[in-house]
């Protein structure tokens, strides 16, 4: 079945509903009415050149220009996740974006050249895609993980230096910080997992459908699709915190000044 395409026309017809939203947000004024509509314009100003730039890069698909474009996510992903957790660039970009990048390739690559065998797995039309995907997910949980784990890490350095203290090694110490991070940043999507089909059906799966492909090709699309997004977020997270855990403490174990102070 072809796809239907929407004019622009009606395109503007359909942003039309967010008059809604906005509404409700200005009558209890909310004050979020401007965020709304800046980030909605952005939005829209950011996925035009989306489609322009993918053109392109769909048209080219050149295996290092494919690869240079996962470098500029993984760049900018680091530094959006380090704005929004508060945490030092001097300290946290490296181990972030090797988090992301060594994650994103493992998981990936297993992905596109394992799972659908794909003779070139740095074909555009999935390379960049699926990469794209994974990214996103992984700056999400780790801007709640990071968040939880270095907040509490400088509320609760009491504990941390007791556990040590008594004999501890630093990675059992740190062991509960993890454990609460990780219950933050992925219990939403552990729940989100668990209803998926019955309660909503997911974007990916969706799209795929409006597209025109069949719904058990995109049913299992979409299984796959969380599997992978689960395993790379984990496993960026848990790379970043080994990188990060070297330069977040001094040689007695003591936590040093992480955050940008405000």
């Amino acid at each position: 079945m072809e796809t239907i395409d929407i004019s622009y026309l009606h395109l503007s017809i359909g942003l039309l509903l967010l008059a809604i939203p906005v509404f409700y947000l200005h009558k209890f004024k909310t004050g979020l009415v401007q965020a709304t509509l800046v980030g909605t314009a952005r939005m829209i100003v950011q996925l035009f050149l989306i489609g322009m730039y993918l053109k392109y890069l769909f048209l080219w698909d050149k295996p290092w220009i494919n690869f240079l474009w996962v470098i500029i996510m993984v760049f900018v992903a680091s530094q959006t996740a380090l704005a929004r957790t508060g945490l030092k660039r001097s300290i946290l970009f490296i181990p972030m974006a090797m988090g992301f990048l060594g994650s994103a390739v493992v998981v990936g690559l297993y992905f596109i050249g394992i799972v659908l065998q794909l003779d070139n797995i740095f074909n555009a039309q999935y390379f960049i895609p699926i990469f794209g995907i994974l990214m996103g997910n992984m700056l999400s949980s780790n801007v709640v993980a990071l968040n939880t784990y270095y907040s509490r890490l400088k509320r609760e350095e009491q504990l941390y230096r007791y556990l040590l203290g008594n004999g501890a090694t630093r990675q059992e110490a740190l062991a509960p910080f993890v454990r609460e991070a990780l219950i933050k940043a992925f219990s939403p999507l552990i729940a989100n997992i668990a209803v998926m089909g019955l309660v909503a059906l997911p974007g990916t799966m969706i799209g795929q459908i409006l597209g025109g492909s069949a719904p058990n090709v995109a049913i299992k699309y979409q299984m796959m699709i969380m599997v992978i997004t689960f395993t790379a977020s984990m496993l960026s997270l848990m790379i970043t915190l080994s990188l990060a855990s070297r330069k977040s403490f001094d040689a007695y174990g003591k936590l040093l000044p992480v955050m940008v102070e405000k």
